[in-house]
């Protein structure tokens, strides 16, 4: 698979940036339809769109870039760090701007900050979908050597020299789809502001946890070398998951007997 989609004149414009900027228009237009149910206008989801996007793409970056500074930058010119067109994102970081850029929305609109959390929760697994596949059509975050039916294939020339490996970027994508539709139904029938967020990510924590067992791309591991860095990020949003859950619903419940 070539990774470059297109050019533009002597610009060549790649398969993982089109499958990005596609995941943010899904998830930005899903959210603003969503939006109403919690009683949140859709121009304020496409308000917050541009702040989103930058946020989130400059934490994405500053992770990767912190993560493999010694493997791919430490010795280029700094200008690289911004080179975002074939690739280097990692979504923890992105979810962390993506968050802080929606908090900080929130105290400026003066709007509730678990509805919306709400609302944009699915839409984050559905444009992460589209950013995982973009992850395969790059031939990043691939996956251990693999003798299955389903195993593929990258050229000869990409660092796994043409053997079989795990499909990892289809596993998230086909996962994150999952979870975006049973978050997708599970908006209309939420207990209490925060669920469907907290509930997010538990589910994307879970599912990435059992995945990186499966990834082939990490020079680093910890614990004895098992755990993945994704492995001790996807453990603490699990755990934080939990809290967000318990600590909404104890709150959801404490309202409810005030109100009585």
């Amino acid at each position: 698979m070539d990774p470059v989609a297109f050019r533009i004149g002597a610009t060549a414009i790649y398969w993982y940036g089109v499958m990005v900027a596609l995941g943010f228009l899904a998830g930005l237009w899903t959210a603003s339809r969503r939006a109403p149910l919690a009683g949140i206008s859709g121009e304020a989801v496409a308000d917050l769109g541009f702040w989103l996007v930058i946020s989130a793409l400059l934490g994405a970056r500053l992770f990767y870039v912190v993560e493999y500074w010694q493997e791919d930058f430490a010795d280029k010119p700094l200008w690289q760090t911004l080179n975002l067109r074939a690739g280097g994102l990692v979504f923890y970081g992105g979810l962390i701007g993506g968050a802080l850029a929606v908090l900080a929305y929130t105290r400026l609109k003066r709007l509730p900050l678990w509805k919306l959390a709400d609302v944009l929760a699915p839409s984050v697994s559905l444009g992460h979908a589209f950013g995982r596949i973009g992850c395969f059509l790059n031939g990043c975050c691939y996956g251990k050597a693999c003798s299955l039916p389903w195993a593929v294939h990258f050229p000869p020339e990409h660092i796994t020299h043409g053997a079989g490996v795990h499909p990892t970027e289809l596993y998230e994508a086909g996962a994150n789809l999952i979870l975006y539709a049973v978050l997708a139904r599970w908006f209309r029938r939420r207990g209490f502001d925060g669920q469907v967020f907290a509930l997010y990510l538990i589910g994307y924590g879970g599912a990435r946890f059992v995945i990186e067992f499966f990834r082939g791309d990490y020079e680093r591991y910890y614990l004895g070398g098992w755990a993945t860095p994704g492995h001790l990020v996807s453990a603490i949003a699990v755990a934080c998951g939990v809290v967000l859950y318990r600590w909404r619903r104890a709150q959801s419940v404490g309202e409810e007997t005030a109100g009585r």
